[in-house]
């Protein structure tokens, strides 16, 4: 079994394009598939009241000051792009609104997200699904009707999806987990389920997601727990990263394939210690 690891940057970089790299270059070395970030287009996203609202921020005293400060532009996604390839990881970001939807588009990243919020946003979803690309689904805040209706639109799209079994709260409490949810979004729909997880363990959590049979994982990344963010606290810090992928990659091979059979180490033992009483 194969496992597709994610680290997500999100907004974690704090508007600033060195930290983004730094997260980049921290989930690389550590052996991750991709890194991830959010895109949104604050006009479409939020509502002029909330924005105009008051909030006080390194950007400024209103909430629009803070949004926008955490929004990469054009040219700085255009470095982003740079510089994965550059360091050889796939990156990709969701997608908050129909805009920056075609926003991503333009980078051809090689997978979608479509985050546990934007369950319910069919223009988004019928948008993600026309491009017929693999699409990770979290499965955050929804009842299993709610994902009946998205699953079905991706399937009439022809459109690849893995879904990831989620708790949208920030962070996660370990015991809210409920993984045992992965075989069953796997039974239900007949697809790959992957595990996006919240929660302040380093590994717990991810190995026993794995153990059940996690395709994925999605796990926020940031420098410092510590720093301004409401993701970071929910994150892994860049140096317990190598750990995380070591200890994840391992499982499948520990869990082995079910076969019991004796092995040619197993059985060099056995030819020393095996003992035959016949009746």
């Amino acid at each position: 079994m194969s496992l597709y690891l994610i680290a997500e940057a999100g907004i974690n970089h704090n508007g600033s394009l060195d930290i983004a790299k730094q997260l980049i270059n921290a989930a690389a070395n550590a052996g991750f598939d991709a890194v991830k970030f959010q895109k949104r287009t604050i006009d479409k996203v939020y509502t002029k009241e909330f924005l105009d609202s008051s909030r006080e921020s390194q950007w400024g005293k209103t909430q629009r000051d803070q949004k926008m400060g955490l929004e990469f532009n054009r040219e700085q996604y255009q470095e982003i792009d740079r510089y994965c390839k550059e360091k050889g990881i796939a990156w990709s970001a969701s997608a908050w609104d129909v805009d920056s939807q075609f926003f991503v588009r333009e980078f051809n990243v090689p997978f979608n997200k479509v985050a546990s919020p934007m369950l319910g946003h069919k223009p988004l979803l019928r948008v993600i699904a026309e491009e017929r690309k693999k699409t990770f689904i979290s499965t955050g805040m929804a009842t299993l009707e709610e994902l009946d209706e998205v699953v079905n639109l991706f399937q009439k799209a022809n459109c690849p999806i893995e879904l990831m079994h989620c708790n949208s709260t920030y962070p996660m409490k370990e015991e809210d987990a409920n993984l045992l949810c992965i075989p069953m979004l796997k039974s239900r729909y007949g697809c790959d389920v992957g595990y996006s997880g919240h929660e302040t363990s380093l590994i717990k959590v991810c190995v026993t997601a794995v153990a059940v049979g996690a395709t994925s994982l999605e796990r926020h990344i940031t420098l410092d727990r510590a720093m301004y963010g409401s993701d970071q606290a929910a994150s892994i810090e860049v140096h317990s990263l190598g750990d995380f992928v070591e200890t994840v990659r391992a499982i499948p091979k520990i869990l082995g394939n079910g076969v019991k059979n004796i092995s040619d180490a197993e059985l060099a033992v056995r030819k020393k210690l095996r003992v035959e009483v016949s009746d």
